[in-house]
């Protein structure tokens, strides 16, 4: 995926004219009372930023939103910085794949550790008082350590933007057939301005105006299609007849083998490496999610923050995975037969720049199209270049769903919500790299004795190199089967050892600082070459995933496990054979040596406790209500 990056140079974007034209026939078309619906949202945006200039001078509050949050703010904020690209069509395009399956990433993929982080976790992070994840790794394991957490991270949020903007000039193609590289540039600008002058403050804002935007935005498409489909039961039994399977409906009942669902994974591989690896991993030391929680005014509203946030997480698979499972059945070709969605891949394949009527390679469009459900006669019309005979990417699901069914005004405001959702991941994504770039890179590596103001304003500016990079980085997407499965490579890579070293040396106090550093990089090196040894040999997805069944979903998380135990086996070999620092020097660190700052007595039903407990409760009812 990486390798395959094209090389963009000035001629790449080409003149004005050029980026502004279409790439294809747009499948709507905005009456003026959409565009005004969009125009007021982006209007808002870029206004909240001016209007929170003027308190964002400092870097506590540029950075961390001065630390004033409630826990409804801080726990929406934390949802809704997850809320972008990755959730609204990387989940709904999954869904459309593996069926509900995808909801695994949701459910076991996000609450448990979600709960783990308010209850355990936080507290470190909070007393600390470090702007980031690699600002605590520096205090327990040294700057070495922290270097390469910063550096890793730094990249990995650069990347993760490219998706939420690669998503976004998506919607803008398949609705209003605009320009990709247009798109692109559209939204980094906005969250550019909006995030470099309020910093954290801003995005937070914006995040919560997008978290309502969005559920208003999408709400009607599942609604709208359960109507049509005829209910829950009527969606079942129109897939049964189309697919002749019905392990789209189940989450583990066929899990037992890799042969028996169509995400060709095990349940050993979701439990551990989704539900323990990639889950804890990303909610408890991704700093783009806890950089959220840490804005919150007490210890009590940080330890809330993601218990608040974890419900609202086990309700967004209905406006994200239920719209992928209706588009199996309810999405229509414009001859009325049902519309087949393919990989990123096979677009690629079988268009010129978005032309859907030029195939530049008939032989390289005939294979990539070989393992797709689409039928022998449409897959000829495509070959043929018949103008009726346009391919999607199940990335385009939830897009195309949105046109299906809202009209005029309400697509104004679908669009609107999915573009809350993209700019909520850019923006998140942005301001931690930002945050991270100045605080753990910058001033250990480059200016340590620098005034307040000059950090401020580094963290200005490199919001605009990461936004620049980011646009290079969105066009990696382009070359990925689906948006997941690059989503949660960058997991498996980045985020699998880090959450090794983050749980030793939380609870471990004999975790020495060689161990941490070596663990990290190493477990950062082993994963990225079991993951490039894959791209080169594809047979070998069969022994990372432990099945010749097992697809790449399957790898995604395997892979996450294997590189997770490979960093553990490292900081305990190592740490036995270094001597560890004095317990004394561990105070606010480690499970053990630290003691926890008090909180004032409240009832019993709004202790964390009691809310983590109501959630587990939800959680369990759910998995057993869809095994």
């Amino acid at each position: 995926m990486f390798g395959l990056v094209p090389v963009l140079t000035a001629g790449s974007f080409g003149s004005v004219p050029t980026m502004l034209a279409v790439s294809a026939q747009p499948l709507a078309h905005l009456r003026p009372l959409d565009i005004a619906v969009v125009a007021i949202y982006f209007g808002v945006v870029l206004w909240i930023g001016f209007y929170l200039k003027g308190q964002s001078n400092t870097g506590e509050d540029f950075f961390l939103a001065g630390r004033e949050m409630t826990a409804w703010i801080a726990g929406l904020s934390f949802v809704s910085a997850n809320l972008g690209s990755l959730e609204l069509m990387g989940w709904a395009g999954a869904a459309y794949q593996y069926g509900i399956l995808a909801t695994h990433w949701y459910w076991i993929g996000a609450i448990p550790a979600m709960l783990f982080l308010g209850l355990m976790m936080m507290p470190f992070y909070y007393v600390s008082k470090t702007h980031s994840v690699p600002g605590y790794l520096k205090l327990r394991f040294g700057e070495h350590a922290r270097i390469v957490a910063a550096l890793s991270f730094a990249t990995e949020m650069i990347l993760m933007s490219g998706v939420n903007m690669f998503a976004m000039a998506v919607v803008m193609k398949v609705v209003l057939g605009w320009n990709i590289t247009f798109s692109i540039l559209v939204s980094s600008v906005a969250v550019a301005v909006y995030v470099g002058l309020g910093g954290l403050r801003s995005a937070i804002f914006n995040e919560v105006l997008q978290f309502v935007l969005i559920w208003g935005g999408a709400l009607l498409v599942p609604i709208l299609g359960l109507v049509q489909a005829g209910g829950w039961d009527g969606l079942k039994a129109k897939i049964l007849n189309n697919l002749r399977s019905d392990s789209y409906f189940h989450l583990w009942r066929d899990t037992g083998s890799f042969a028996a669902n169509p995400m060709g994974v095990h349940w050993t591989g979701i439990v551990f490496g989704l539900g323990f690896v990639i889950s804890f991993g990303y909610w408890t030391t991704d700093f783009l999610v806890v950089q959220r929680v840490l804005a919150a005014h007490n210890l009590r509203a940080a330890r809330m923050a993601p218990i608040i946030g974890s419900f609202f997480k086990m309700a967004v698979p209905f406006i994200v995975i239920l719209p992928g499972l209706l588009g199996l059945v309810l999405l229509q070709n414009p001859d009325g037969s049902r519309r087949v969605l393919v990989g990123e891949n096979v677009v690629a394949a079988c268009t010129m720049n978005g032309q859907q009527d030029t195939v530049t390679s008939p032989q390289a469009c005939s294979t990539a199209m070989a393992n797709t459900r689409l039928p022998e006669a449409y897959q000829q019309k495509v070959l043929s270049g018949a103008p009726d005979a346009s391919l999607h990417s199940y990335n385009e699901a939830l897009p195309l769903m949105m046109v299906r069914y809202l009209g005029p005004g309400l697509l104004g405001l679908g669009i609107t919500a999915l573009i809350a959702g993209f700019m909520s991941g850019m923006a998140g994504n942005v301001s931690a790299f930002s945050t991270v770039w100045t605080y753990d890179i910058y001033r250990p590596l480059i200016n340590k004795k620098a005034s307040d103001s000059h950090y401020v304003l580094v963290g200005r500016l490199s919001i605009l190199i990461g936004v620049a990079v980011s646009i290079g980085a969105a066009y990696l997407v382009m070359h990925a089967r689906g948006i997941m499965d690059y989503v949660q490579a960058l997991f498996s890579i980045f985020i699998a050892p880090l959450l090794a070293v983050i749980l030793f040396g939380m609870f471990w106090k004999r975790a020495t600082a060689l161990a941490g550093f070596l663990a990290l990089l190493c477990g950062i090196v082993f994963s990225a070459t079991l993951f490039v040894w894959v791209k080169l040999n594809p047979a070998a997805l069969a022994t990372v995933a432990l099945s010749p069944d097992a697809k790449p979903m399957a790898e995604n998380v395997f892979r996450a496990l294997w590189a997770f135990l490979f960093s553990s086996v490292i900081v305990v070999l190592v740490s036995l054979l270094t001597r560890p620092r004095p317990v004394a020097e561990l105070g606010g660190l480690v499970y053990g040596a630290t003691t926890l700052p008090a909180e004032e007595p409240v009832p019993f039903y709004k202790t964390e406790w009691m809310w983590a407990g109501v959630a587990i409760a939800i959680f369990v009812a759910l998995n057993i209500l869809f095994w």
